[in-house]
């Protein structure tokens, strides 16, 4: 069956739940508004697709089966969502308004290959195609587990990155925006463990 509904709540589940996407995703809400942060979430869906796609494919399985390509990259996850967790640490603690103009959000491809070493997407991608594999030929169950996530991330990531962007009428001092910042940060850096599980 193309479309199953227990699929769909499992990705669903997975996805919606605090990770550095959900967390990257708040913040760029927050820190740069909901318009400038649509072509990161726009990243993000495709890319989560592309990986679901890609495991469907048995990429997830040749990834696990090499213990030198899977260190490689969980050192990479792990770097990169650090020097993220460090970016929002040392950002600026100034209401929306006020920010420097140059701060941008993550770009559409770099929200893209994000997703490829995010930690994440490959553990509930991995999990979708082994326990809720359709039995369909290779290329129609990565286009259903790929339109699978893609869907469900689309609406996951308009919620978080509206939710951001609503927060920011609550943090009207620099103080506030300093403190929501560094919880952020700390949130994002210790998803970084999640690469090490």
């Amino acid at each position: 069956m193309f479309f199953d509904p227990v699929l769909y709540g499992f990705v669903f589940l997975g996805l919606f739940t605090p990770g550095p996407n959900v967390i990257m995703l708040t913040s760029s809400g927050v820190r740069f508004g909901f318009w400038r942060t649509l072509p990161h979430l726009f990243g993000v869906v495709l890319g989560v697709g592309i990986t679901a796609g890609i495991t469907a494919m048995g990429v997830g399985a040749a990834v696990t089966a090499s213990p030198v390509l899977n260190t490689v990259l969980k050192l990479g996850a792990g770097g990169f969502i650090l020097w993220m967790a460090w970016g929002l640490w040392k950002a600026s603690a100034k209401p929306r308004a006020a920010q420097d103009p140059d701060e941008k959000p993550l770009s559409f491809w770099g929200a893209v290959l994000f997703q490829w070493i995010n930690p994440k997407v490959w553990a509930v991608a991995f999990a979708a195609s082994a326990g809720y594999s359709a039995g369909l030929p290779m290329l129609l169950e990565a286009l259903r587990l790929g339109t699978a996530f893609s869907s469900l991330n689309l609406v996951v990531c308009l919620f978080w990155t509206a939710a951001g962007s609503l927060l920011t009428a609550l943090l009207a001092t620099p103080m506030a925006w300093k403190v929501f910042l560094r919880v952020m940060a700390v949130l994002l850096a210790a998803s970084a463990l999640l690469v090490f599980r």
